[in-house]
Order: structure tokens, then C-alpha cells, then sequence
């Protein structure tokens, strides 16, 4: 009986710790649930089981102090190059390319969505050799053209530009695809973009435009208000070319009516499309972007834009609210994808969980000419949670003193059959 007795309160103790980690004390922002507030996160098998006051520690099968920090969504990064597979030297879809894992978790981010690396003609590989491979969660803008970011050359090459190629792709992978890309664009016509509407009203995605090189036979002005559709995403808003101050110091008219419209104005900071004579007055007068990316690749992730961090905290240093800049980095980006099953924190959503230390002084931001700004506020990630694992842990706050640990511990049982040195 005693024996009995002791298995019924071992399963009674066990049934009590009825969630798998929880995050304790942390101020949550979460933009979806209209939450600003000190809160605890519990999670329990991958999602999240509960979010509220003085959860209590004795459900919880691990508990991690967060006091003092910000806790979020997982970052939703809308705008990466992750197609590093190729070999191919000096090509986006190539060597130009990053490894997803390498810079997601550390910065907070546990969704990315690859801005048109690969075309119709090798998604699959793209798929294949990273997608299905990354612990990353990836989806994917397929380009316009046929062999997406290979060469400058292949982007020009409109014979190439299938819409219902690309469109069958896209429903064939479904789950993946969040859309369809046109970048760099070279001709003065509006080719590229016409045949990416097309795959996109085929497909029934949105497209998201780099608009290439600005060219006076099609103004960006016609880009916006005129050809884009509601829910297509105009992606390096703050580029230098983009006319968005006037010589009065106001906002051009022509953007406001393109909102109204349902366009979406996208940062894609990158190595050269991010200048502050743009983004700083814009931000100033009330026009933020719709969603903040990177657009990581070799060419920005040494500076100036270098993560989602540093490209959030010039949001901060430009004038944004801390809860608008996690928005536009989480549900807004999500919802763009068409996604909604990321960016938040809804009880039984994914737990990807971002936490965040904001740290007072006076920071430095460049843009890529030269620009420079001075904040007083910068982000630093302390933790990653995807799907309820931890995957980053900066100040090990997961850890324990290792001397409360067992004499053994880091040895594996048949280990202790080696016999120590005589």
C-alpha cells in the first residue's frame, strides 16, 4: 500500500506541472491580443497554454525569471535571401545567400519569408536543399523570372517570365509560398511587374516589388497608387530613389492615397536601400512602414543594417513607439504572408517567443551612404523560443548552478563503466 500510495502522489505531482516551461514576469507585448503588460507565458507542447498574472511556478516543469524584460511574438522577417545552396559565386541564389539558422535564433527571429531568391524554375531545389532543412520556419516568394536571383541577366529576361509557371508552382507549394517577387528590374517598361500581378492574381498571392532601377517612363509614384493591389507589398520603402519628402518638408499625397488603397509599404533595409533623409521625416510625421524586415544577406549582415534587431531599434531611434516597432516586426509582417497562425501569442498559437533586454544610451545607427543617427535605446535579444523550445539563451537564464547538479552530471551511464585513472 505504501508503495501504492507513493506512485499515486509521484502521478498527482506529475499531473500538476501541467505546463512544459514558463516564462515568469516578463513585460509582454503582444500586438494581436492588444497586450502591454507585465505577464506570464506558459507553454505546453510547442504552443502556448496560458498567458496571465502570478501563473504559478509549481505547474511548471522548468520556470524562467524574466523580470525586467520584454517578451514578444517571434520576429516575422519578411524579406531575407536564404537560397545559400547553389554554389554559385556572387549571386543572391548562391553564395550571396545566408544559412537561416545561423541568424535567426539570435536575433529573435523564428519566421522568415525568402524575398524571391529562387524562380519557377528552381523553387524545388531552393525547398529541398533549405526550406524542409532549416529549423527556421521558411516560407518563400517565388521570382518572376526563371531561375530567380541567379544573375542580373536572368532577372532581365522577360521571355523567361512565366506567370503560369510560377502560379502552379505556387499552388503545388502551397504551404510554402507566401507570394510572388519582381526585383531589379532594369527596362524602362512594365513588364516585370505586369507578368508578377499576373502569377499573383493566377496564384490569388500578393507580389512584393523591388522596384529595380527607378525609371521616368514608370514612376513609383504609378507603382503604388496605380498597378500594385490591395495587399501587395512595395518592399525598400526608405531606398533613396523612392520620393516620399517633398521640397515643403511634407509628405508626398500620392503615399497616403496608396495606403488607402491597401498597399503595404515594407522597410527591406539590405546593404543599400535604407537612407534616413527618408525614413527619419517619414517616421517623424506618422508614416511608419508596414512591416520591418532585413533583407539579409552577405552584403548587410556586417552593417549597417546587421539584424532585425538593429534595423528595430532604428525604427526606435527614429521616433516609433517600442509596441508599434514590435507590430510591425510580428503580427503586421504575418498577416501580409497570410500567415495568422504566427506573430502572436494567442493561447494555442506556436509558442515562438522572443525576449528582450531594451538597453538606455547612446547608440549609433548608419544608413548604407554615409546617414547617421543617434538613439538612446537599443534592443538585444536574451532568448528564442520556437514551438515552445528554447534555441537561444544568451545569459543562460534557462541554467542552473552547476554545483546544485548531480557529481556526474554530463556523463552518460555507460560512460561511468570507464574506469577512472589509477
Amino acid at each position: 500500500m505504501h508503495r501504492l500510495g507513493l506512485l499515486c502522489a509521484l502521478a498527482s505531482m506529475a499531473g500538476a506541472q501541467s505546463y512544459d516551461l514558463l516564462l515568469k514576469g516578463g513585460h509582454v507585448i503582444d500586438p494581436k491580443n492588444n497586450i502591454d503588460a507585465i505577464r506570464d507565458v506558459a507553454i505546453r507542447a510547442g504552443k502556448v497554454a496560458a498567458v496571465g498574472e502570478n501563473l504559478p511556478a509549481s505547474q511548471a516543469k522548468k520556470t524562467v525569471d524574466l523580470k525586467g524584460l520584454y517578451v514578444t511574438p517571434g520576429l516575422v522577417d519578411i524579406h531575407v535571401h536564404v537560397f545559400h545552396t547553389t554554389g554559385v559565386r556572387d549571386a543572391w541564389a548562391g553564395d550571396n545567400s545566408v544559412a537561416p539558422d545561423s541568424f535567426s535564433f539570435r536575433t529573435g527571429v523564428t519566421t522568415m519569408a525568402d524575398a524571391g531568391s529562387s524562380g519557377w524554375r528552381n523553387f524545388e531545389t531552393f525547398r529541398h536543399t533549405v526550406i524542409d532543412r532549416a529549423k527556421t520556419r521558411i516560407f518563400a516568394f517565388i521570382n518572376i523570372a526563371g531561375l530567380g536571383m541567379l544573375t542580373n541577366i536572368v532577372e532581365q529576361a522577360t521571355v523567361d517570365m512565366k506567370p503560369a509557371e510560377v502560379a502552379a508552382l505556387a499552388k503545388k507549394h502551397k504551404d510554402v509560398v507566401v507570394g510572388v517577387k519582381t526585383a531589379h528590374y532594369e527596362a524602362p517598361d512594365w513588364t516585370a511587374v505586369d507578368r508578377a500581378l499576373e502569377a499573383g492574381r493566377l496564384a490569388d498571392v500578393p507580389i512584393m516589388v523591388d522596384f529595380g532601377w527607378f525609371r521616368k517612363e514608370r514612376p513609383y509614384w504609378q507603382l503604388v497608387t496605380q498597378r500594385l493591389r490591395p495587399g501587395d507589398i512595395s518592399t525598400h520603402f526608405f531606398r533613396g530613389p523612392v520620393p516620399v519628402i517633398g521640397p515643403d518638408g511634407k509628405l508626398y499625397e500620392y503615399l497616403k492615397k496608396a495606403r488607402a488603397r491597401g498597399v503595404k509599404f515594407d522597410v527591406g533595409h539590405g546593404g543599400g536601400s535604407f537612407v534616413w533623409r527618408n525614413a527619419a521625416p517619414a517616421i517623424a510625421l506618422g508614416f511608419y512602414p508596414d512591416s520591418i524586415s532585413t533583407d539579409l544577406h552577405t552584403g548587410s549582415m556586417n552593417g549597417p543594417m546587421f539584424d532585425m534587431p538593429t534595423t528595430m531599434s532604428k525604427m526606435l531611434a527614429a521616433g516609433m513607439p517600442l509596441k508599434d516597432v514590435i507590430l510591425r516586426s510580428t503580427w503586421n509582417p504575418a498577416q501580409q504572408i497570410r500567415h495568422p497562425e504566427v506573430g502572436h501569442l494567442t493561447v494555442g498559437a506556436f509558442a515562438d517567443v522572443a525576449v528582450w533586454r531594451v538597453l538606455d544610451g547612446e547608440f549609433g545607427f548608419a544608413d548604407p551612404e554615409g546617414g547617421r543617427v543617434i538613439g538612446k535605446q537599443r534592443l538585444q535579444c536574451e532568448m528564442t523560443v520556437k514551438d515552445g523550445a528554447v534555441l537561444f539563451d544568451w545569459n543562460a537564464r534557462g541554467g542552473v548552478d552547476w554545483k546544485t547538479l548531480p557529481s556526474q552530471y554530463g556523463v552518460r551511464p555507460v560512460e561511468f563503466l570507464i574506469p577512472p585513472p589509477q
